[in-house]
């Protein structure tokens, strides 16, 4: 399994050994907007799900709080995103995360894509409860590194996606609101006509309110060419 260990604001640290994680999909707040992505994706050939919002479990190890994502072929992605951990005293923290997902496979099930890369995770996090009041003013950004120079692709609030609250409700009544569980939210839309395909990726949660900031980044890297 994974073991994570978050930075609270007060300067303690969060121990978390990874036993699940799910990834939330098709999770935006307005399902009108939900059902018209669902319909881009099907004209691209990315299967539709048989419900919205979907919720797809993926191996424990893809957690990760990593500055490199080795990748196969150019076809792969981040997804800026948040993502509520169930610490180990049944604490709810609030984090960045990255979803990496490879985009050729995606078209064959989303559910295998995303078992494909791992979940990146922020290193700092917030008590969910301290920032429970003010969720929807809290922004969620992500730019692509292409040569050297930076691209804004992803810039929304939380207002946009279905909130840790939901999710944690969810989670309870499957009876898997656990500790070690961890939940990536499902992710905003990205800028028309910025290259996705990039050798690294940012991502940042901030808090308006407060000017905090949770930061992630990592590099993505091509493998070997395999022999055989």
């Amino acid at each position: 399994m994974a073991l994570l260990t978050f930075e609270l604001p007060d300067g303690s640290t969060r121990d978390v050994d990874v036993v699940q994680v799910l990834n939330a999909g098709y999770a935006g707040r307005s399902q009108d907007d939900v059902a018209a992505h669902v319909a881009e994706l099907a004209a691209l050939g990315v299967p539709a799900p048989s419900a919205t919002p979907a919720l797809y479990p993926v191996s424990p190890y893809l957690a990760q709080q990593t500055d490199l994502v080795s990748v196969q072929h150019g076809a792969t992605s981040g997804e800026a995103e948040w993502a509520l951990v169930v610490a180990g005293d049944g604490e709810l923290l609030l984090t960045a995360a990255c979803d990496h997902t490879d985009r050729e496979l995606e078209v064959h099930g989303v559910a295998w894509s995303k078992n494909a890369g791992p979940d990146v995770l922020a290193r700092r996090a917030w008590p969910l409860s301290d920032v429970t009041e003010r969720l929807d003013e809290l922004t969620l950004r992500a730019w692509v590194t292409h040569g050297g120079a930076e691209t804004l692709i992803q810039d929304g609030t939380l207002a946009e996606l279905l909130t840790p609250g939901y999710w944690a409700d969810v989670l309870r009544g499957r009876g898997d609101l656990i500790p070690g569980t961890v939940l990536i939210s499902g992710t905003i839309p990205m800028a028309e006509g910025v290259d996705q395909f990039a050798e690294r990726w940012r991502v940042e949660l901030s808090d308006p309110g407060t000017g905090d900031v949770i930061p992630l980044a990592y590099d993505v890297v091509r493998m070997p060419t395999p022999i055989g």
